[in-house]
C-alpha cells in the first residue's frame, strides 16, 4: 500500500462510503484511479465487502451486553470458543489473557433476550460464571477503525515508502 492506498482507505471510513465521486471529492485522486486501487485493494483483501451499515437501535436490537466468561475447558480456546459463537445474539467474541477468559458483546431486544443469553452460557457445562455489563450510553460503535487515526498518523505508520 502506498499513500494514496491509505488516503483512499482512511476516505471511505470517514465518509462511510465507497462511492468513486464521493472519495474523489474528498481527496483528489481522479475517478478513474479510484476505481482501479479499490480494485486492487479487493483482490489483495484488504477491503472485504460493500455492507450496508444497520442501525440497531432503530432495528430493535438496542440492548448492548458485554459479558466476561471464565471457563474450565480442556482443549483448545477455539473449540471451547465455537460453543460461545453457537449463542444467539453474540457478535464479537475476545479470547483475553487475564483472569477473564473470553469478553462478548451481544446486541439483544430486551430483558427477556438478555435472560436467553446468560441461560444460554450457563448451559455451557465449561462455563464457571459470567459477568454482564450492560451498556448505558454508547460512546463510540465502529467497525471502521480508521476514523481513530488521523490520515498523518496511517500514512506514517503504513504507506510504503
Amino acid at each position: 500500500m502506498d499513500e494514496r492506498d491509505v488516503t483512499l482507505l482512511k476516505a471511505i471510513s470517514d465518509l462511510e462510503t465507497g462511492s468513486p465521486e464521493k472519495l474523489h471529492e474528498e481527496t483528489g485522486i481522479p475517478v478513474s484511479t479510484i476505481h482501479y486501487r479499490l480494485n486492487n485493494l479487493r483482490d489483495a483483501g484488504v477491503i472485504e465487502n460493500d455492507l450496508y451499515d444497520i442501525d440497531l437501535e432503530a432495528f430493535g436490537l438496542g440492548v448492548t451486553v458485554v459479558v466476561e466468561v471464565f471457563a474450565d475447558y480442556t482443549g483448545s480456546y477455539a473449540d471451547f470458543g465455537e460453543k460461545i459463537l453457537d449463542i444467539e445474539g453474540v457478535t464479537q467474541a475476545y479470547f483475553t489473557m487475564g483472569e477473564t477468559d473470553f469478553i462478548v458483546v451481544a446486541h439483544l431486544s430486551g430483558r427477556e433476550m438478555v435472560e436467553r443469553l446468560i441461560s444460554d452460557f450457563e448451559s455451557i457445562e465449561e462455563v464457571d460464571r459470567t459477568n454482564s455489563t450492560f451498556v448505558i450510553s454508547t460512546l463510540r460503535d465502529s467497525h471502521r477503525v480508521l476514523q481513530s487515526y488521523s490520515l498523518d498518523t496511517l500514512v506514517e505508520e503504513l504507506a510504503e515508502e
